[in-house]
């Protein structure tokens, strides 16, 4: 499974890239909002292009189909390894099979069923993004439509990937691996949730008590 990391800090995105943890970056309008106030939307996504060869999904600020595609166009620019982010409701499809048709990358987001999915990838999406967070706070399991989507695209050859944006924990990340989502979208303070468990401190403690109690091997007069 690859990890997109929700996020425009390039010290979190170093840290993760340098961990090899990473595989792509993800800069909504909601993230640069709560990151970065206030900041120009082009100016944060041409810094990461920069700073990353890695893909990066970045958010069109409209919602018509015209503007959709001239404002992906444009932003399409910045750099060759940009993912267009695009809310996939009834008029931004026309726009999704333009900018597919034009050779560039759309990820389909505000996809809360298969059906939304499955029609998004039918637009030219070449990823579906499911908010799995967004539909665990309505009491709806996002796994089970990651699930639905695979079966899906897997009996209809579809080459689209599946994307769940917003696993919290590391039961609801693993949750949608097994439901054949390709890539997770999770911010730093969850990916390095990730890496721990409750029994990992007292695994090392154990670890290091061993080492320590070992005899040192005496040196070769």
């Amino acid at each position: 499974m690859r990890l997109y990391l929700a996020t425009t800090s390039p010290n979190e995105i170093r840290w993760a890239s340098a961990a090899t943890l990473i595989d792509g970056v993800v800069a909504t309008p909601t993230i640069i909002a709560s990151e970065q106030p206030g900041a120009d939307v082009r100016e944060i996504v041409a810094e990461l292009a920069r700073i990353t060869p890695l893909p990066i999904c970045a958010s069109v600020a409209a919602i018509g189909a015209n503007d959709i595609y001239k404002g992906a166009k444009e932003l399409a620019k910045l750099a060759d390894h940009l993912i267009i982010a695009v809310p996939f409701i009834e008029d931004s499809a026309p726009a999704i099979r333009r900018l597919a048709n034009d050779g560039i990358r759309v990820a389909a987001t505000l996809v809360y069923s298969a059906a939304q999915g499955i029609l998004a990838a039918k637009s030219g999406a070449s990823m579906v993004t499911v908010a799995v967070d967004a539909l665990e706070a309505v009491g709806q399991s996002g796994d089970d439509v990651i699930r639905q989507l695979r079966q899906a695209f897997d009996h209809a050859h579809t080459e689209c990937d599946i994307a769940a944006a917003g696993p919290t924990s590391s039961s609801s990340f693993a949750a949608c691996a097994a439901a054949g989502a390709e890539i997770a979208v999770v911010t730093p303070p969850v990916l390095r949730s990730l890496l721990q468990h409750p029994l990992t401190d007292r695994g090392l403690d154990r670890f290091l008590g061993d080492i320590s109690r070992r005899p040192k091997p005496r040196r070769a007069r």
